[in-house]
């Protein structure tokens, strides 16, 4: 019988849930949207959010789920706040209706400058729902508390922000909207300064473009067959006749339409995984077809009649079965199905736990963590000329370029991608999804392309956090310093390789902690199964592994008599140590002041917690501590970036910028580092973003490499036009710059030089100066055993998690939590303290609640991410300890902030109630379950 990948909208309810579409009766439905009057011929049931993007082009209004979960659609009718998702174009009939583009009214409204001011909005995708839902509050309560902001929010989800900007945002618009400067810092004061980021504009208004919010009208839209098994052998029936049966489509394509090599990956030695499956599908969700059309016969689509035929086959979802005697091999080239390890050996680690005074041993397991960013992948592709065009969301828009060049047989130079603006990646958006998909459509039929992913199909075919299964054992001796640690580490990393290589030789780097461990063995291990492709996400394994380290340190510090926190700063790494791979850390090693500047809020939280458990029965409160520290950039490997900036004859100066924005700020970090590295104020740059035509590439956007890395090539290429204007005026290094229109003034000492940039010759690019530099981080090998410099740079940092437990029911209410992270120099410290904001939201979520079950948990519903009022007040403490390599001693932080929350949280839950859960995440039901098996075992010693 013919199956299909459920459609998400099926299970939706009405008014949403029914998309008549091509041929479907339409009527003329009128009301009012910004104040002005709008009549729209649709079909009656059609989403009001639909209708105000395709119908009326205000794409401001966001859609990430179709369902109501996620919030991103939220619209004001008749001044209430509505999901326009789940209301029908009918029921929208004689309302007025107030989009985010209702807002602003020619100038921006005190909340949306509000929300500049404060760094509100990071990627931008919920920002407009946020908007208009705070507008209404406002409307309403001109003087909001934080209670009444986060009930007025709390249907709407942000991935990005850990939401307590957009509280301070809320509650201070009222004083922001008048007192707002927009000015940027003068010449040579651009870092350390915090101006507005500089895309903050479109991100408030709502005109930024993400990857759904620009499809031609003439695009035809696309639907991807995807397997509903996770393991199946597949044949088509009679796809001609099914194409012509159904009118609007323009054809059906398979893998036997791939004029490439059908096979991408996010690393070149393991490339796996095809662009549609050939004969079988490997995990549920795998794409098998592609059908194309007009896009309202798309729309009202049924896929039950495709002719595809199923036999599934076994499988297995964890890496013991896939492992076990006689498991069938899921590549064939990949015996007992490992795709790879990766290991790090110092000293005899052995032997040192044999001689330890104190050791402690353990183990712990990981789930599945969804990316959920409230973006679905989205994009379209065209022809210009010979030129394959694909506009899309992404984090690495080079890879994309030759992974889809591949897959399509085309010359990378004949493949163009733009990025558009990305809501939301953390990792997932790196691996190449719908790339390949439209550009294959645009090549067969000659025309636009154009796919956006239901929440459903995003969260069951891209890529998740790897699942952990860990042990390890640490020993000290008698007056506390650590002697030696074994870890092990098996990581589920699904049906294809994506960066599972990456986490299998980070993981054994970083599972020491940032402390001096001189006899060690890591291993960790990828292992295939038919579960969801685990790929990239904030800390490429390195949070799984600390959870099994921190909380073993927790552990020991008990055995040692030792304060937790002491425990870890007479351990931790300093100037002059060595780490587990022997590469000597001469400077900028700042985890020691990290924790230092923790100390008082220590004291203070474990006072406060001895002080309410003396008095409370049923609720404890609990105080734990984490360290972090992360590698910048690639492990061992090359990992250059490459900017261009340069000076055009109207006095523009132009920065090619093409490190991809998803929301933690490049745009502006960069720009800020460029400006005082070349001298001249902020306001005068113009940027270029990414775009593989016209900007150099500035490596992918992950591994907390973009400050760092692109950063410094910023900054090099800063100096470098400085050199070379100053060099063309005859002056010295202690010239000062100034452009006054289209000159330059030179002043030094009581001279002035003023050239006319106008009669000067212009290059190609309109460029009367340029410069392009590129930065490479200096790195080594690891040899067989692990050692070496795999990094140039790493960051550090240490969190404290107060917390209370309600025992009868194993709830968790987070209190506070204080984060203390070294970032080297702090380039724009609101940006920085938004980083670590979102970071520690996304390790709340990682601790408590996160846990991706396929088949299971495949929407925004039934998968528990924070929400506004599941994230305590952060204190945020910026530590600057320079980095020599670093752009003006900067280092980077984006994956750092979200490594130390979960385990800080899991040893403030242990602290509170006597129990350390072991199956991540924590929910009520494992903590109870852990407090009953503790108190069964003190009832039975106490019989005894």
């Amino acid at each position: 019988m013919s199956q299909n990948w459920p459609d998400a909208r099926e299970a939706l309810p009405d008014p949403g849930s029914a998309q008549p579409g091509f041929g479907a009766a339409r009527a003329d439905i009128a009301f009012e949207v910004n104040g002005t009057a709008v009549s729209v011929n649709v079909p009656p049931l059609r989403r009001l959010s639909l209708v105000l993007r395709d119908e009326l082009l205000l794409t401001g209004t966001k859609i990430g789920c179709d369902a109501g979960d996620c919030g991103a659609c939220t619209v004001l009718v008749d001044g209430d706040p509505v999901c326009a998702c789940l209301m029908s174009a009918a029921s929208a009939a004689g309302t007025a209706v107030t989009s985010v583009e209702g807002l602003a009214n020619g100038r921006l409204s005190a909340l949306q400058a509000s929300f500049l001011a404060h760094g509100a909005a990071q990627c931008g995708i919920c920002t407009p729902a946020l908007l208009v839902a705070a507008t209404a509050l406002l409307d309403k309560q001109p003087s909001p508390t934080e209670a009444e902001v986060q009930d007025a929010l709390g249907g709407i989800l942000c991935r990005c922000t850990g939401y307590r900007k957009i509280i301070a945002a809320v509650m201070d618009a009222s004083l922001q909207g008048a007192s707002l400067d927009f000015r940027l810092p003068r010449s040579g004061h651009a870092i350390g300064s915090s101006p507005v980021r500089l895309d903050g504009v479109p991100k408030v208004t709502g005109a930024e473009k993400f990857g759904g919010d620009s499809f031609p009208a003439d695009a035809l839209a696309v639907l991807v067959v995807r397997s509903p098994h996770y393991h199946a052998s597949f044949a088509f029936g009679d796809l001609d006749g099914w194409t012509k049966a159904h009118p609007g489509i323009a054809g059906v394509f398979t893998a036997a339409d791939i004029p490439g090599k059908n096979c991408f990956g996010a690393i070149g030695p393991f490339a796996d995984q095809p662009a549609l499956a050939e004969g079988f599908a490997r995990l549920r969700g795998e794409a098998v077809a592609l059908v194309a059309g007009e896009r309202e016969a798309i729309l009202d689509l049924d896929l039950s009649d495709f002719p595809v035929r199923w036999s599934e086959l076994p499988h297995f979802l964890q890496p013991a079965e896939a492992q076990a005697e006689g498991a069938a091999l899921i590549h064939e080239s990949r015996p007992a199905n490992l795709l790879t390890s990766g290991l790090v050996e110092r000293g005899d680690p052995e032997t040192a736990l044999a001689g330890a005074a104190f050791t402690v041993s353990g183990a712990i397991d990981t789930s599945y963590v969804e990316h959920a960013y409230i973006e679905p992948e989205a994009g379209y592709a065209y022809l210009d000329g010979d030129t394959l065009v694909v506009v899309a969301c992404t984090q690495a828009p080079y890879m994309d370029r030759d992974e889809t060049a591949k897959v399509l047989g085309l010359a990378v130079d004949k493949v163009r991608i733009v990025p558009t603006a990305t809501g939301g990646g953390f990792g997932s958006k790196l691996d190449v999804s719908l790339q390949p998909l439209i550009g294959l459509v645009a090549m067969k039929t000659g025309r636009p392309a154009a796919l956006a992913y239901t929440r459903n199909e995003s969260m069951v075919s891209t890529t998740k956090r790897h699942p952990a299964e860990m042990k390890a054992t640490i020993g000290a001796d008698a007056d506390g310093l650590v002697t030696g640690m074994i870890f092990e580490g098996d990581f589920n990393t699904g049906a294809y390789a994506s960066w599972g290589p990456t986490v299998a030789n980070r993981v054994p780097v970083h599972a020491s902690g940032p402390y001096a461990t001189p006899n060690y063995r890591a291993e960790g291990r990828a292992i295939h199964t038919h579960g969801p492709i685990s790929g990239a996400f904030r800390g490429f394994g390195v949070p799984q592994a600390t959870i099994m380290q921190e909380t073993l340190y927790d552990e020991l510090a008990g055995k040692l008599g030792m304060d937790r926190l002491d425990f870890r700063l007479k351990n931790c790494l300093r100037n002059g140590s060595e780490t587990v791979t022997g590469q000597l850390l001469e400077s900028g090693v700042g985890i020691a002041e990290c924790l230092e500047s923790l100390q008082p809020h220590w004291v203070r939280a474990t006072a406060d917690a001895d002080a309410f458990n003396s008095a409370s029965r049923d609720r404890k409160r609990g105080v734990g501590i984490a360290s972090c520290w992360y590698g910048c950039g690639n492990t061992s490997l090359p990992n250059p970036s490459t900017i261009r900036v340069g000076i055009a004859a109207d006095g523009t100066v132009i920065l090619h910028q093409g490190a991809v924005d998803i929301g933690q700020g490049s745009n502006t970090v960069i720009a800020q580092i460029c400006a005082d590295a070349l001298g001249l104020p902020l306001e005068k740059f113009q940027l270029k973003s990414a775009d593989t035509a016209i900007t150099p590439d500035a490596g992918k956007t992950s591994a907390s490499r973009q400050t760092f890395v692109t950063g410094k090539a910023a900054e090099k290429a800063g100096r470098a036009l400085r050199e070379k204007i100053l060099r063309f005026a005859n002056v010295s290094e202690k010239a000062a710059l100034q452009l006054d229109g289209s000159a330059i003034v030179i002043r030094e000492g009581e001279a002035t030089r003023r050239i006319d940039l106008t009669t000067l010759d212009v290059d190609a690019e309109g460029f009367v100066f340029r410069a392009e530099e590129t930065y490479d981080p200096p790195t080594l090998p690891l040899d067989a055993k692990g050692q070496g410099k795999p990094y140039a740079v790493y960051g550090y940092g240490a969190q404290i998690a107060e917390l209370e437990v309600d025992l009868k029911l194993g709830t968790v209410k987070l209190l506070k939590i204080t984060a203390a992270h070294d970032v080297g120099k702090a380039i724009n410290p609101l940006l920085a303290e938004g980083q670590i904001e979102g970071g520690i939201a996304q390790g709340i979520g990682m601790a408590l609640m996160e846990e991706y079950i396929p088949g299971r948990t495949e929407n925004l519903h039934d998968y528990l991410i924070p929400t506004i009022g599941d994230v305590p007040p952060i204190e945020t403490i910026l530590i600057e300890v320079p980095d020599p390599e670093g752009p003006f001693g900067a280092k980077g932080l984006g994956e750092h902030v979200l490594i130390p929350t979960a385990p800080a949280i899991l040893n403030a839950i242990r602290h509170a109630t006597g129990v350390l859960v072991t199956k991540i995440p924590a929910t009520p039901t494992r903590i109870r379950a852990g407090i009953r098996e503790k108190d069964g075992i003190r009832e039975k010693e106490a019989r005894r």
